[in-house]
């Protein structure tokens, strides 16, 4: 959404001007000085309450509204949580930005990025360092880098995986995703966070197979976890890892990909 257009959607949560009975826009935006946090009000056909949680990357927050709220009412839900957005974006771990004897985890090992002027372009990991050389794109590299290695060690796992349950998923895609950590579509699109390369392998399979078993079942019913407990019995415990401990992986800021 634009400036011009964020602006506008602030006014229309002052004035109240999106009321019941009226379409408001698909997203609009509280900006809170204290805590200094944008909050995007989004709309939320299926929604029968008010939902408030921190986007992905920490920077923001997200609130889904059920249909036909009144802005003002989101405003005033907002405001009443503010003491929640402080100590939520406390919790927060710190960013870090990539150079040059910076911690970076591959597979869930931390190695030690290494800017050698007579190293290679492409970043070569040894068992303890990234090595590359120095430049204004380290960040571009090092996402070419961790997306390629994402390619050859999780789409594989999603064709299995796939196999096993006796479906096909026509095509895998790695971006930089914030709300989830894949998707897949009725046609059999996959779509996978590049981040995960940084997880431990045993956490890029589990998401490999969540992803898998909505070949089957489009959605987190029962039979859906039936289903994905017959990939992987012990899910349970890498969804607990990533809901603890995924947000780490998005405290690393590469810059442009």
């Amino acid at each position: 959404m634009s400036r011009s257009a964020f602006s506008k959607a602030n006014e229309a949560l002052r004035t109240g001007l999106f009321g019941a009975g009226h379409d408001a826009p698909d997203q609009m935006v509280i900006v809170l000085d204290e805590p200094g946090i944008e909050v995007s009000v989004r709309v939320n056909r299926r929604a029968r309450r008010f939902t408030l949680r921190l986007s992905a990357d920490g920077r923001g927050a997200v609130l889904t509204v059920p249909p036909e709220v009144p802005m003002p009412a989101a405003r005033h839900f907002v405001e009443s949580h503010r003491g929640w957005l402080a100590s939520a974006l406390a919790r927060q771990p710190e960013i870090v930005a990539l150079d040059d004897g910076v911690s970076l985890p591959v597979d869930g090992k931390p190695v030690v990025i290494r800017l050698d002027p007579r190293a290679t372009r492409t970043p070569r990991l040894s068992r303890d360092a990234l090595s590359m050389a120095p430049g204004p794109d380290v960040g571009r590299r090092l996402t070419a880098f961790l997306k390629a290695r994402a390619r050859d060690q999780m789409a594989p796992a999603v064709h299995r995986c796939a196999e096993q349950l006796g479906k096909r998923c026509t095509a895998i895609a790695f971006r930089d995703t914030r709300s989830r950590w894949g998707s897949c579509s009725s046609s059999g699109r996959v779509g996978l966070s590049w981040r995960l390369t940084m997880a431990p392998p045993e956490i890029q399979a589990y998401v490999a197979a969540h992803e898998a078993a909505h070949l089957v079942e489009m959605n987190h019913s029962p039979r859906y976890w039936a289903v994905l407990s017959s990939l992987m019995p012990d899910y349970e415990v890498h969804r607990t890892w990533l809901r603890r401990e995924g947000k780490r992986l998005h405290a690393y800021r590469f810059g442009a990909p």
